[in-house]
């Protein structure tokens, strides 16, 4: 008997207005004894959804559902099902490489005699351009111009290859630059909570899933629609119709209650959040909010909570659908028959938000929003919330004593200190979205103009919305002028500042920083401040809502306590603190009233026609892209190569090229921000005859794996414990120990066919879902990576990348082994590889010494372990349509 006869049919009828659509029904299941819903959470009803609607395919089966079905009896379950999202959405940086892979494999197809344009989106993708756009000009009336022409000068090459992937494939959708932040478009314009499409013949509904190519994808669960940052190879593999496979996971359930207090805004409550649940441990899980406290949420606070989920480590987190929610899509814009059809599908589907909810949850936690405070996180982790008053001591604490340094430019003569604000932004999803705190920053700058306060003259100020309702609703408001009167004049449409975009800081400032040694600071709306990230002279970065930006922006120091230190002196010379320039809640409720459904509907209009530049870009034709040898941005990548053939068997000799510590981000492994012209990757890029002044950002030439592969592993701030206080990309290499950086010697390793393997602490992988840190990781012949512990969606990408994630047993570190990168390490057990597999590893010591450990095989799904054994997912999905 197959997995479809024996389950009941569940297919059942919806009529919209006029449209009938066909759906399968959850209460079917529990109406013909198959199992109950009523005590799973939201998100689970929509996995079970999805894996119901997919048996026909083979991607699920009877088992599957009733397992997931059983979750309540447990809250927790070790058995592995399918994921197929509605669509996938990419931002540049991430969708570029993503879209070089797509033509690399078209060419791989043509290669071995198939025909290349079966390789093809299956599902809907939406890249937004978003991740370019850099600050280059500031604090002036010309700075959005002036830095899309720049945009657009300096990336060329990539934005002609997107040309070309757009009209190439089928399924893809590009949204040009100058536009917006790909997860604010993605709320606003692209979602639907539910989602219809034609399937044989039938017009069928379902809920709205996606993943995307940013962790930050997980905004838009606070409109309900379930989704998740993967990474570009996993998301290859969605596109091209392949499921993503995951354990069932725990759903943690955090109750809300009370309501905010006056002048707290959802930044400070999402920072709360992040160190709360950071605390409790959601690492790898979903989570759901509830409770009477949702009342007074609006969907856009919702939408900023959700956004930092993986600053929490949670795989998504989850509001359900209310009244709220359909609201939002009337007011953003959305058609008459989604917003009814979302309503009547979720009460049908028991998805609607409800107060007398069974739903059970792995874990519960309560959070009284009446407790929060208005805060700050840094100075180098998102999860380190500092409550206001105390920031000047957190301040403190970043450097022994105190050091100035005179700085004299055109406009004067000053002293920079240690603790001094340089950048001072308002940017990314996070808070951009949220038009309560970006009306709130701007009427704190027109009330701090009434008081004849100034920004700081060494403070960089930027204003870079994720959209541009933002700006309507600004000027709508009469507020931009005051912004723009303070320097937050708009820079861009993109992530900007959040993403390491924020342009060099004025030549005198940085000299000032470097003479006098000096520990300065940002303050930006965002949600990733870890250290290098925001500017290398920056090493203090502070996450904060807009008006506390625009606060420390005149401040000009984050040594202060701005709940009893005064910020500036008014017209007469008395103090001005920030109660007297903070708008009050019924203020910014007026202000956030001025926000309407046409503001949505007329910036929208236009979202994929781009502007002139782009029209007016050449575009290429032909099934499979031409590539050109000489470009700097796009190259075909080798994934394909003899030499990146999957690893058989054992792996024996190998060199540790990397002996890392706790909590080393993707930030730090992958290429990210500034090119140093003496890095390898500034190195060759000299070479190409690439001008230093035009070297852009890492993130631009995530096409080129030579520029990618050279800068993997080089963050200025990442410490290999294989040498003594040495910053940034070197090792040692071995048998000699001679310093040289990690490129160089993984290139020495790999003409010797010297194996290599990586070790390090715990939480290996946080952060942003980078496939470059697993990508840069293969190409420089890593094999296995060996940890404490992995963040979800880093280890998935090594996993997906053909490289072997392997984990400690409790108690065992790379202390307790004595490591020091002297060693040999050898790995048995391999030539069988299952999920979850004990995998023996021998320790060959300087001294002759011999070690066995046995590590967990962190492959954790069947799907993973296939990926492995083809060498990755592109050669497995290449495989596969072959074999069709």
């Amino acid at each position: 008997m197959t997995a479809r006869e024996t389950l009941p049919d569940t297919r059942r009828q919806l009529t919209i207005g006029k449209q009938t659509f066909e759906y399968f029904s959850l209460a079917a299941l529990q109406e013909a004894g198959f199992g109950s819903t009523e005590r799973l959470p939201v998100t689970l009803k929509i996995l079970l959804e999805n894996l119901l609607r997919h048996v026909e395919k083979g991607f699920a089966t009877a088992n599957d559902i009733k397992t997931l079905l059983q979750w309540a009896e447990t809250r927790q379950s070790d058995h592995e099902i399918s994921f197929m999202p509605a669509r996938v959405l990419m931002q540049d940086f991430t969708g570029v490489p993503a879209v070089v892979d797509l033509a690399a494999m078209r060419d791989a197809v043509a290669a071995r005699g198939g025909d290349p344009e079966r390789v093809n989106p299956l599902n809907p993708v939406d890249l937004v351009i978003d991740h370019s756009v850099m600050v280059d000009r500031f604090a002036s009336d010309s700075a959005y111009e002036d830095n899309v022409r720049i945009e657009m000068e300096r990336n060329n090459e990539r934005y002609e290859f997107l040309r070309w992937g757009q009209e190439a494939f089928d399924n893809f959708r590009v949204v040009p630059p100058g536009t917006g932040i790909c997860h604010q478009v993605n709320l606003e314009y692209l979602s639907k909570c539910v989602w219809s499409s034609d399937s044989e013949g039938v017009l069928r509904a379902y809920p709205d899933t996606l993943v995307g190519t940013d962790s930050h994808t997980t905004m838009v669960n606070g409109l309900a629609v379930l989704g998740w940052g993967v990474g570009g190879i996993e998301a290859e593999a969605a596109m091209l119709g392949q499921p993503i496979s995951m354990r069932i996971p725990e759903v943690v359930g955090v109750r809300l209650q009370g309501r905010l207090k006056e002048g707290v805004t959802a930044t400070d409550l999402v920072l709360t959040v992040a160190q709360m649940l950071r605390k409790h441990g959601v690492v790898g899980k979903f989570v759901e909010f509830y409770g009477e406290g949702l009342d007074d949420l609006t969907l856009a606070d919702r939408a900023t909570i959700a956004n930092m989920s993986p600053e929490y480590g949670a795989t998504c987190c989850f509001f359900a659908v209310d009244e709220e929610t359909l609201r939002y899509l009337e007011l953003s814009g959305r058609d008459a028959t989604t917003i009814e059809l979302t309503r009547e599908y979720s009460k049908t589907q028991g998805l609607w938000r409800q107060s007398d909810s069974q739903a059970v949850y792995s874990s519960e936690v309560a959070l009284d929003l009446g407790s929060v405070e208005p805060s700050l996180a840094g100075p180098g982790r998102p999860q380190d919330r500092v409550a206001l008053p105390d920031m000047a001591e957190a301040t403190r604490q970043q450097y022994p004593d105190h050091k100035k340094h005179v700085v004299a430019m055109d406009h004067g003569h000053w002293t920079l200190e240690n603790g001094d604000v340089v950048i001072a932004a308002i940017t990314s999803c996070t808070n951009t979205s949220n038009p309560a705190v970006m009306m709130a920053a701007g009427l704190l700058a027109r009330n701090a103009l009434a008081k004849g306060l100034e920004v700081k003259p060494w403070v960089k100020t930027s204003l870079a919305p994720g959209s541009k309702v933002v700006t309507h609703y600004l000027e709508k408001a009469g507020l931009q002028a005051a912004l723009d009167q303070l320097g937050f004049n708009l820079v861009g449409y993109g992530c900007t500042t959040c993403i390491g975009n924020s342009g060099p800081l004025p030549d005198e400032i940085e000299h000032a920083i470097d003479k006098g040694k000096l520990t300065v600071c940002s303050v930006l709306s965002g949600n990733r401040n870890f250290e290098g990230r925001i500017h290398p002279k920056v090493r203090a970065n502070w996450l904060a809502s807009p008006p506390l930006v625009v606060a420390f922006a005149l401040a000009g120091t984050t040594e202060i306590d701005m709940t009893q230190d005064a910020i500036g002196k008014d017209q007469q010379g008395n103090p001005v603190f920030l109660k007297d320039i903070w708008p009050s809640t019924e203020q910014i409720k007026a202000a956030v009233a001025l926000v309407s459904r046409e503001m949505f509907t007329k910036d929208y209009a236009d979202v994929f026609s781009g502007n002139e530049a782009w029209n007016a870009m050449p575009v290429a034709e032909g099934a499979t892209y031409t590539w050109n040898d000489n470009s700097t941005y796009i190259q075909n990548p080798p994934f394909f190569a003899p030499d990146m053939a999957p690893v058989a068997g054992d792996i024996s000799g190998a060199r540790i090229l990397a002996l890392l510590g706790d909590s080393v981000t993707t930030d730090h492994i992958s290429p990210a921000g500034a090119i140093g012209r003496s890095t390898p990757a500034g190195q060759y890029l000299v070479d190409k005859g690439v001008d230093p002044k035009d070297f852009n950002s890492y993130g631009s030439r995530r096409g080129n794996h030579e520029v990618m592969m050279r800068g993997t592993f080089a963050n200025v701030r990442i410490r290999n414990e294989m040498l003594n206080d040495v910053e940034g990309g070197y090792t040692r290499l071995m048998p000699d120990g001679e310093q040289i950086s990690i490129y160089d010697a993984a290139m020495t390793y790999h003409e010797n066919a010297t194996p290599l393997v990586v070790i390090a602490g715990k939480e290996y992988g946080t952060g942003s879902s980078r496939d470059w840190a697993a990508k840069g990781t293969r190409l420089l012949g890593i094999q296995a990576v060996i940890a404490e512990s992995f963040e979800r969606i880093h280890r998935s990408n090594l996993a997906g990348m053909g490289v072997l994630p392997l984990q400690f047993p409790e108690g065992v570190t790379r202390h307790t082994l004595g490591l020091d990168g002297s060693e040999t390490i050898d790995l048995h057990g391999l030539d069988k590889v299952t999920a979850g597999m004990t995998v023996t590893m021998q320790v060959h010591h300087a001294d002759g010494q011999v070690e066995t450990v046995d590590l967990l095989c962190r492959l954790d799904t069947g799907d993973e372990v296939s990926y492995y054994q083809s060498g990755g997912i592109m050669p497995f999905v290449v495989d596969k349509l072959l074999k069709a």
